[in-house]
């Protein structure tokens, strides 16, 4: 009997997942998407970067740039914070994150105070801003894993 090798990894699927949430923003310039899971492969939480609950989208402002009130920065949460606040209790210590996108250093603080010890992110184009340095140094302090995600091309492409 031979064996099926068509299936995809616990990695390309759960990366897929934060895919699929990120299409859930609706920020126009940067959807993220994150997915939570448990050292038994259980999906524990899942978020995608957008307004606080109660914030109607279409009342917040998503420019990059402007005066800081009328940008989305101080005002979007990051869909790995969305992602520990989705979590409805369930203990994420031990556990993975896989984004989207490598995280900034405040949601670096979360994913090291909600006890995840992985961080596998598929981008990592702001490599170079205080933001990401910051993160990935609390990272290597606290023992938190950062691996780049690598694909083996046997995902299906989201667009439809």
């Amino acid at each position: 009997m031979s064996k099926r090798n068509d299936y995809i990894s616990w990695d390309e699927y759960f990366m897929g997942v934060a895919e699929l949430s990120s299409k859930r923003s609706k920020d126009p310039a940067t959807q993220v998407g994150a997915c939570i899971v448990a050292p038994n492969n259980h999906i524990l939480s899942l978020g995608y970067n957008g307004m606080p609950t109660g914030c109607d989208d279409n009342d917040m402002p998503w420019s990059r740039e402007g005066d800081a009130l009328k940008t989305k920065y101080p005002f979007v949460c990051h869909a790995e914070l969305n992602a520990i606040l989705n979590s409805n209790g369930n203990i994420l210590h031990g556990s993975r994150i896989y984004t989207t996108l490598f995280p900034c250093n405040e949601c670096a603080k979360a994913i090291i105070q909600s006890g995840i010890k992985s961080v596998i992110y598929k981008l990592d184009k702001y490599f170079s801003t205080d933001s990401v340095i910051a993160a990935k140094r609390m990272f290597d302090l606290s023992g938190v894993e950062y691996i780049k995600y690598k694909s083996s091309n046997k995902m299906i492409s989201l667009t439809l």
